[in-house]
């Protein structure tokens, strides 16, 4: 599975989103590296390791969520938490994480991340309850959003260190590390659940941050010494949009992750904060996410909206698809895995052929007509459908992801603000990450407690509707015509 780690388009770092600012060279492009290989091994391998633990993290516990809830006397709907928990602190952190790698420098960012990740490991692996777990998932999302952009940082500062620009092949080297590591987490959870058992999902994250921690220690350019000068704008965390962006967004998910008995109060809150949210990024100087560039451009807002509703049918199959495999249709874990690598494998593949594309209208018209007929496959299936028939609706639902995932991002990259496509990117795995979030609780309402046929079905239904709604988008949008 492509996942947000795996895209990133040429650009630099995420910073205030959609700040429409030129680039200016911040902190990390003061000096130059202590080092003259530029674009080799020594500051490619720490980045690349690092890269690959959001996507990996997000797919490898896909195959586990059966086995962890029956550990702990937990249905489906709980369960969905682990999914919901480490894409709303993503969806918070990836731009946070940026703007303090602007303000403190990249190299410590990206050190502390990987400090948090080996600390949620820790966390998940000894965990003595279930709410260790989320916790766990909390501290992964956070620790994990912080590698790409400083990634990106890292890589501008050396670009403007050799006076040139990123080599598409550099970037191309980052898109891989997460799009490899993404196919690979189903087939490696379910391996590690049937093993060693589902702690070692969570205790695998630990030598490969110590790993990543060790070669940044040694290979990274150290970040020059901090001023004591005031800090301006392009250097300064909107605290207070951080928060009311996290506080709208916590309440939104704990209303859609009980929508089989809907908390009606919690709409209260949810819109208090939205509303402070908005005014505030209105009234600060230096917002967390700047809504009147946003209000601008129009075709950049409709991409956002299309990407998203595309992952949400995209996760809705991938997290219920092997629920369903596991409890339906009596499959280990690893069994599960391994029926859905085509689909992973097939995302990859096409991610790679939709970069070599002109065009982007087509790939994602074809894209949508995927969804619907995987949404189809779904529909027919039941606990006696055969192998051969699970395989083709895991290919059917893995083709459209990669054309998508690549299709959406060159439109950012079209789209994006002048010197904004460092923040476009961010903002655009924002809203894959709320898809997420949003399809762990679809998928808490339709099972319920049990993974069965009538809950895959609806979930089928769901996403052909949904992907009717996205082949509308695209084919309807303006913006588009004339890039097929």
């Amino acid at each position: 599975m492509s996942d947000p780690a795996a895209g990133g388009g040429e650009g630099g770092r995420t910073g205030k989103v959609l700040d429409g600012s030129a680039p200016a060279a911040g902190p990390e492009s003061a000096g130059p590296p202590v080092r003259g290989d530029g674009f080799g091994a020594r500051l490619m391998a720490p980045l690349l390791l690092g890269s690959l633990l959001n996507p990996v993290n997000s797919t490898m516990i896909a195959t586990a969520l059966v086995v962890i809830g029956r550990g702990f006397g937990v249905g489906s709907a709980d369960t969905a938490w682990l999914v919901a928990s480490l894409y709303l602190a993503s969806a918070v952190a990836q731009p946070t994480m940026g703007k303090l790698a602007d303000a403190l420098g990249p190299r410590r960012v990206f050190l502390a991340g990987l400090v948090i990740v080996t600390a949620a490991g820790v966390a998940g692996a000894a965990a003595p309850a279930f709410g260790w777990l989320i916790v766990s998932r909390v501290l992964l999302g956070v620790g994990t959003s912080a590698a790409y952009p400083c990634a990106m940082a890292l890589l501008r500062s050396e670009a403007v260190r050799l006076g040139t620009h990123v080599p598409r092949p550099v970037l191309a080297r980052l898109s891989l590390a997460g799009l490899g590591s993404a196919a690979a987490g189903p087939v490696l959870g379910g391996l590690l659940a049937a093993t060693a058992g589902w702690r070692a999902i969570f205790a695998v994250n630990i030598p490969v941050a110590l790993a990543g921690l060790g070669l940044a220690l040694l290979w990274l350019p150290r970040d020059p010494p901090r001023t004591t000068s005031a800090p301006g704008p392009r250097t300064r965390v909107d605290a207070l949009g951080v928060l009311l962006f996290a506080g709208a967004l916590t309440t939104a998910m704990l209303f859609l992750m009980g929508l089989g008995h809907p908390r009606w109060p919690l709409l209260a809150p949810f819109a208090l904060l939205a509303c402070a949210f908005v005014w505030w990024q209105l009234r600060t100087p230096a917002p967390f996410l700047d809504l009147r560039v946003l209000a601008r451009h129009r075709p950049l807002v409709l991409t956002y909206l299309r990407h998203g509703l595309t992952y949400l049918v995209i996760y809705c199959v991938m997290y219920g698809y092997a629920q369903w495999l596991e409890e339906s249709h009596g499959f280990s874990s690893f069994g599960s895995g391994l029926i859905m690598l085509p689909m992973s494998l097939a995302a990859a593949v096409c991610a790679l052929l939709g970069a070599r594309t002109k065009g982007i209208r087509g790939p994602l018209v074809l894209a949508a007509g995927l969804l619907l007929a995987g949404a189809g496959t779904l529909a027919w299936a039941h606990g006696s459908t055969p192998l051969a028939a699970l395989l083709l609706a895991s290919v059917l639902c893995g083709l459209p992801q990669g054309l998508a995932g690549t299709s959406n991002q060159a439109a950012v990259a079209r789209q994006a603000p002048a010197g904004g496509m460092g923040a476009a990117a961010g903002l655009q795995r924002t809203s894959q990450y709320l898809g997420a979030i949003t399809a762990s609780s679809l998928i808490a309402l339709f099972y319920g407690q049990q993974a069965d046929d009538a809950g895959l079905h609806l979930i089928a239904v769901t996403a052909g509707v949904l992907s009717a709604v996205v082949l509308a988008l695209t084919v309807t949008d303006r913006a588009l015509r004339g890039r097929s």
